[in-house]
This record gives C-alpha cells, sequence and structure tokens, in this order.
C-alpha cells in the first residue's frame, strides 16, 4: 500500500482493512511490554554465556538474527509501510524463535522455555500480518 501524504503511522494503521479479532494498539503495545523483559533475559543470557564460551556461537545465531529481525518490523511496518516485505520479516521473526528453541535446548532448557509466550504471540501475530497484508493487497 502507498504512503499516503500527511498520513500519520496511527492514521495508516487504522485505516487498513484487518480481521475483526484485531487487538487494539494499546493490546500489542501491553504484550510487547511483558515479553520484552523476557527476551532482554533470555537473549542476554544467551549471548553472555557464548561470550563466555559455556555455550556455542553457533547457538547465539538464531538469536541474533531474531532480535535484527524483530527490531526491524516496526520500521517495515509503519516507517516504509510496506506490508509485504514486514510479512516476510515477521515470518523471520517465528522461524528463528523455533530455531532458537531448539538451539538452546541442550544448553539451557529454561531458555527455551521461556520463549514460549513469545513464539504464541508472534504466531498470533504472524496470522494477522498475513490477514492484513492480504486484506490490503
Amino acid at each position: 500500500m502507498a504512503r499516503p501524504s500527511g498520513m500519520d503511522w496511527m492514521q495508516w494503521y487504522r485505516q487498513l482493512a484487518k480481521p475483526a479479532w484485531t487487538p487494539e494498539p494499546a493490546t500489542i503495545s501491553l504484550i510487547w511490554q511483558i515479553l520484552y523483559p523476557i527476551i532482554i533475559a533470555t537473549f542476554g543470557y544467551v549471548f553472555v554465556q557464548c561470550a563466555r564460551r559455556k555455550i556455542p556461537r553457533r547457538v547465539a545465531v538464531p538469536f541474533a538474527i531474531n532480535l535484527v529481525a524483530n527490531l526491524a518490523f516496526t520500521p517495515i511496518q509503519f516507517g516504509m509501510r510496506n506490508l509485504p516485505l514486514a510479512t516476510a520479516d515477521i515470518l523471520v521473526v517465528l522461524a528463528t524463535i523455533v530455531w532458537m528453541m531448539i538451539a538452546v535446548w541442550p544448553h539451557a532448557r529454561w531458555v527455551a522455555v521461556a520463549q514460549l509466550p513469545y513464539l504464541t504471540w508472534v504466531s498470533i501475530a504472524t496470522v494477522l500480518q498475513l490477514s492484513i497484508t492480504a486484506m490490503n493487497w
């Protein structure tokens, strides 16, 4: 969808066709306020343990890719207003969460289990993103 001139990101988002079950932006914000501390603690643990050579570096690879993709989503979706690229990005986020959980399981099972809320939300958000992209194609 082209970026309408003079329209801020919230106006743009509100005018998109969305499924009836779409959470309000405040709800989405609250979910991320809950998830980010989990992400910070678990990702930080993995990166520190990799730096200390207690966990192989290959375990940190999906965490690093996920972090970049997660942080890229908002500028892609709301800055560039590029729904197809944001959809590709969220698919990377989702895939890397699964990869992270598998990679870290033998080394720190608690980190893998702690990703379950993140995986659950990103699974829902991915279906939402796919729906919004299809409805606004």
